[in-house]
C-alpha cells in the first residue's frame, strides 16, 4: 500500500526538480573521481563537493567513512553516508551509488570533452553521467524531495555513496562492511543501482560465478622447415581450445533466472607467441573466460580442467600449466519473491508502467559484496548501458523518472 496522494506530490517535486539535476550532473562530473590505479587520486574532491552540496540542501546527517590508501589525495578514499529519517526506524532502505568512474579512454573517440557535459537531445554525454551518476542524481535527489516536501519515507532512507567500485570495492563497501556490518539488518531494503536495460524490465538478483585462467602450453621451438625436431606449442593449445568446450556437457544445468541460462565458457585473450612465420612456437598462451552458475564452485572446474589438459599433454607431448587471474565463486543469490524484489517491481510497474522480472547476470556487480555478506540486495536501474564507452551519456528522463521509482519504494508499507 501507498499514498498515492502523497506519491504525487513527491514525483511532481523531482520532476520540479530536473534543472537542478542537470546542474549537479554537469558540476560533479568536472571532478573526475579515479581511482589511483587508474591514474587519478580517488573520490576525496568529488565527495567533499557532494557533502557540500547536501547541507546547502539542509541534509546534514552526514557520515564519512575513510577507507586509508596510501595513494590517494590525503591517503583516504572516503564513502559518504546520507541519512534521512523515515517515520520508522524498525528497518532501513539502502539505496548504493559510487562516486568513482573509468577513465574517458582513448580522447579522439569522444565528440565532446568527457570532463563536460553536453546537453543534447534529451541526454547528458560525459564520463560517468549514466555510470554511476545517473543513479547517485536520483538518490539524491530523491530525498531532497522528501525534505523540501517534509514527507517522511516509510523507513529510515539511507543513501551510500561509496568509493573503489570500478576498481574492486576493496576501498570502498567491502571496507565498509568490514569496519560497520552492524549498520545493516537482516530485513533491510538494499538497492543497488549499477545495472539494467533500456527498457527497465530487469531487476538483477543473482550473479555466475567468475573464474579467468590463464594456460601456458610449453613445447620446444625449431625452425618450421624441420617441424620433427621440435613440439609445437600452439598446435597443442589450439587443440586444448577445442577440448575444453567439452566444458559445457560437463557443467550442464540450466537456470533460467540466468540469461543465458547455462554456464559459459569462452577463450578470448591469447598473447604472442613467435614473431617470425618460419618458427614453430616453443611456448603459447592463452585464456579462457567462464561464468559459472550459482550450482557449481569454482574448485569442481578446475578439476575438470586439469583432466582435459592431461590429456593434451598426453597427446601432444607438451607441458600444460594453468592458473586462475581471477576467481570468485557465485555469491547466493538474492530470494526472487524478497521484499526488496517485491517493492521495486510494484514501484517499476507504477512509474514506468512495465512488469520487471528477477534475472541473474554473467556479469559481477558490487552486490555480491552485500550478498556474500548475508544482506539480499537487488539491481536495477533504466539505462542505455553506455557506460564505459567513448560519448557516455544518460537519458534525463531516466535520471529523473528512477528517482520516482526510488520514492515509491520508499513509501511502500
Amino acid at each position: 500500500m501507498i499514498d498515492e496522494k502523497q506519491f504525487t506530490q513527491v514525483s511532481e517535486k523531482i520532476d520540479e526538480l530536473r534543472p537542478q539535476m542537470i546542474e549537479f550532473q554537469k558540476a560533479i562530473t568536472r571532478i573526475p573521481a579515479l581511482s589511483p590505479g587508474s591514474g587519478g587520486q580517488g573520490e576525496w574532491d568529488k565527495v567533499m563537493f557532494i557533502k557540500e552540496f547536501l547541507q546547502k540542501q539542509g541534509i546534514s546527517n552526514l557520515e564519512q567513512v575513510d577507507a586509508p590508501d596510501p595513494d590517494a589525495k590525503n591517503g583516504k578514499r572516503p564513502t559518504l553516508i546520507v541519512r534521512f529519517p523515515g517515520k520508522s526506524n524498525q528497518k532501513s532502505i539502502w539505496i548504493m551509488s559510487h562516486t568513482d568512474v573509468v577513465p574517458a579512454g582513448d580522447l579522439k573517440k569522444w565528440e565532446s570533452d568527457p570532463w563536460e557535459v553536453i546537453e543534447k537531445e534529451g541526454k547528458l554525454y560525459g564520463r560517468g553521467t549514466e555510470d554511476n551518476q545517473q543513479s547517485l542524481t536520483s538518490s539524491v535527489f530523491t530525498a531532497i524531495a522528501f525534505k523540501e516536501l517534509g514527507i517522511k519515507p516509510k523507513y529510515d532512507l539511507n543513501l551510500i555513496l561509496v568509493a573503489d567500485e570500478e576498481t574492486g570495492s576493496k576501498f570502498g563497501l567491502s571496507y565498509l562492511l568490514e569496519k560497520h556490518k552492524d549498520w545493516f539488518k537482516q530485513d533491510d531494503i538494499i538497492l543497488v543501482p549499477d545495472a539494467g536495460l533500456p527498457d527497465a524490465t530487469q531487476i538483477e538478483v543473482a550473479e555466475k560465478g567468475i573464474i579467468w585462467i590463464k594456460f601456458s602450453t610449453k613445447g620446444k621451438q625449431c625452425h618450421a622447415s624441420t617441424p620433427g625436431a621440435g613440439i609445437n606449442a600452439f598446435r597443442a593449445a589450439s587443440q586444448l581450445v577445442v577440448n575444453l568446450h567439452q566444458l559445457y556437457d560437463i557443467f550442464n544445468v540450466k537456470d533460467e533466472v540466468f540469461e543465458p541460462s547455462i554456464s559459459t565458457f569462452e577463450p578470448t585473450k591469447k598473447e604472442a607467441n613467435v614473431p617470425n612465420v618460419n618458427t614453430i612456437p616453443g611456448e603459447d598462451i592463452f585464456y579462457l573466460d567462464c561464468r559459472l552458475l550459482p550450482v557449481y564452485k569454482a574448485d569442481q572446474l578446475l578439476k575438470e580442467i586439469r583432466k582435459i589438459c592431461d590429456e593434451v599433454e598426453k597427446e601432444h607431448r607438451v607441458v600444460i600449466d594453468f592458473e586462475t587471474t581471477q576467481r570468485e565463486d557465485a555469491a547466493p543469490a538474492t530470494p526472487v519473491d524478497s521484499p526488496v524484489v517485491q517493492k521495486l517491481t510494484k514501484a517499476i510497474k507504477a512509474v514506468y508502467q512495465v512488469e520487471a522480472v528477477p534475472m541473474g547476470i554473467g556479469g559481477g556487480t558490487v552486490a555480491a559484496v552485500f550478498r556474500r555478506a548475508g544482506f539480499w540486495a537487488a539491481v536495477w536501474s533504466k539505462i542505455d548501458d553506455t557506460c564505459h564507452q567513448p560519448n557516455e551519456y544518460c537519458v534525463i528522463e531516466n535520471m529523473v523518472n528512477d528517482a520516482m521509482v526510488f520514492a515509491h519504494v520508499c513509501m511502500q508499507k
